[in-house]
């Protein structure tokens, strides 16, 4: 048995949890030891979201009329991709699009509308999946594009479907200890080669049965995108937008429930065990969540939750006792846009009206491995 004291010497802990030392019992086998990751802010405002959408959208219909030759073999009736998935369309990027292009872009808007000077910037973390090389990070070159200042922070974090959102949390640690005053955090996602790849393999391994394609069904309803987020101190804040904390937690029994090699390759998915664990990680979150907010349910004004579809948005605010009106989606017209999916929505439910001042807003990332991390935020503006 191992026995300490959290103290001063981990003030996230603290500001969750109160102002006297916290005492902590647990066995070093147990899978359930919560060190810090209860986190209070004081001093983060969540400043400016900016996003960025490819032109070309290919509908759940057009990728049908591709698949033609598996549908006619199995004989599987037409709008079956949309029926389970909720997914009308996607979009894609242009052929041989680099990410970090596409970053650069995003960020410079998420800049502009925060006006808080480049100098100000101490950190940029590039969380998408999808980047232009192993190496150097993808957030070297992105940036060099925003001539962002030589002593900034620059690395890739890459998560899954948790990149960006892993990002602004570090971001956020760095201006609650002091260590910088502003910080970006920008992603692209890219899905192009991995849906016309996972078309290409199953209309060509024509041994493939009903029960065999299951897993390559979430591949299908990926799309593409590019999310940027500015954080900054309560003194340079024009907007007073309060990223007040969150918590996070892992179940990562469930690490082989989605994997993929590379864009070039089939992503398998087990989806309805990934969508069952997922979401029982998440209520175990999202109790903890409340708990570390000090919040009820009825206290949440509006809700954004990861954009997977149809069936894992109904199935996860009945668990964690939502109401659908509070929530706001994009997975019906962009798919699954991995880590830019629950920036990107709340930047378009803010701009048409869902969340208004004075609205205490949940953000409930949920992704495989299994990660979830939810954020909370006191709205105040534009």
């Amino acid at each position: 048995m191992v026995t300490g004291v959290v103290d001063g010497a981990c003030p996230l802990f603290r500001a969750c949890r109160g102002s006297e030392p916290v005492p902590i019992f647990h066995s070093p086998a147990s899978s359930d030891v919560l060190l810090c990751s209860p986190m209070r802010y004081q001093n983060v405002c969540l400043e400016s979201i900016a996003y960025t959408l490819p032109e070309e959208v290919v509908s759940s219909e057009q990728i049908e009329t591709w698949l033609s030759p598996l549908y006619q073999r199995l004989r599987l009736p037409e709008g079956r991709l949309e029926l389970i998935s909720g997914v009308r369309e996607r979009r894609f990027w242009p052929r041989g699009t680099p990410p970090s292009s596409k970053s650069i872009e995003t960020a410079e808007k998420a800049l502009e509308m925060a006006q808080i000077d480049k100098s100000h910037m101490g950190a940029l973390i590039h969380g998408s999946v999808c980047r232009d090389y192993i190496e150097p990070a993808t957030a070297c070159g992105v940036h060099h594009g925003l001539d962002l200042p030589q002593d900034c922070t620059i690395f890739d974090l890459s998560n899954a479907c948790l990149g960006l959102l892993n990002g602004m949390v570090q971001v956020a640690n760095m201006i609650e200890l002091g260590q910088i005053r502003a910080g970006v955090v920008v992603g692209t996602e890219s899905s192009r080669t991995l849906v016309e790849g996972t078309i290409e393999r199953l209309n060509r391994n024509t041994s493939l049965s009903r029960q065999d394609i299951k897993t390559a069904v979430a591949s299908l309803t990926i799309g593409s995108g590019s999310a940027a987020v500015v954080l900054c101190d309560r003194e340079l804040s024009r907007t007073g937008n309060r990223l007040l904390g969150g918590v996070a937690r892992a179940n990562t029994a469930g690490c082989e429930l989605c994997q993929s090699e590379g864009l070039a390759e089939i992503m398998h998915t087990d989806s309805e065990a990934l969508m069952r664990e997922g979401i029982a990680v998440g209520k175990e979150t999202f109790d903890r969540f409340l708990d570390c907010m000090q919040w009820d349910v009825a206290q949440i004004d509006k809700t954004f939750g990861h954009q997977v579809g149809r069936a894992h948005r109904k199935a996860m605010l009945e668990a964690f006792g939502l109401p659908p009106e509070n929530d706001y989606t994009t997975f019906e017209y962009l798919g699954n846009t991995g880590s830019v999916a629950l920036p990107i929505t709340v930047a378009i439910g803010i701009e048409n009206g869902h969340v208004e001042a004075n609205d205490r807003v949940a953000w409930m990332g949920i992704g495989s491995g299994i990660n979830v991390v939810m954020l909370g935020i006191d709205w105040q503006g534009a």
